[in-house]
């Protein structure tokens, strides 16, 4: 099941789930709205080897906006330090972002019992978009699980900032 925004609100005040800076302003019926850190995170490489090495080059978010290009994937963090030792976080995009070609976690929103930390945000454009460090990027939600579950206990459970996973993680795993 979901937790309502009033829910959300109750389960960080037990402790149960942490947002951190939290505003109330920020809450909706069954999310809470999560913002666009500061800094985004581009691959050098123009071809990328799913077995290599990946740099990254870094790109602060001046006050005026940083327009982001189609083609390329670009990574960010959010705002707010996310996470909870009892549910499981899940993070999408804005709708409204969405509506002018803006997308956001495409394909890891899902987050872990246990992990508690900014979340790298992957965000792809279809047109020229500026974007804003501190803007309304998505929305968080927190889903309660069934069953016995394993506490998360893997590399990305703490980090916070945009990552990717090291040379050979990959290959391992296919």
């Amino acid at each position: 099941m979901i937790l309502t925004g009033c829910e959300i609100v109750r389960q960080r005040d037990l402790g149960a789930l942490t947002i951190e800076p939290f505003s109330l302003g920020q809450l909706n019926p069954v999310s809470y709205n999560y913002r666009l850190g500061p800094v985004l995170r581009t691959h050098r490489a123009e071809v990328i080897d799913t077995h290599g090495a990946h740099e990254l080059e870094e790109h602060a978010i001046p006050d005026g906006g940083l327009v982001l290009e189609p083609g390329r994937v670009y990574l960010g963090t959010t705002v707010e330090e996310i996470g909870s030792s009892v549910f499981v976080p899940s993070l999408i995009g804005r709708s409204s972002l969405g509506r002018l070609g803006v997308f956001l976690q495409y394909s890891a929103d899902l987050g872990n019992v246990g992990s508690c930390h900014r979340w790298t945000l992957e965000i792809k454009v279809v047109q020229p978009t500026r974007v804003y460090a501190g803007m309304t990027a998505g929305q968080v939600t927190f889903w309660s699980t069934v069953g016995a579950g394993l506490a998360y206990a893997g590399r990305f459970g703490r980090i916070s900032e945009a990552t990717l996973p090291p040379p050979g993680l990959l290959a391992a795993a296919r």
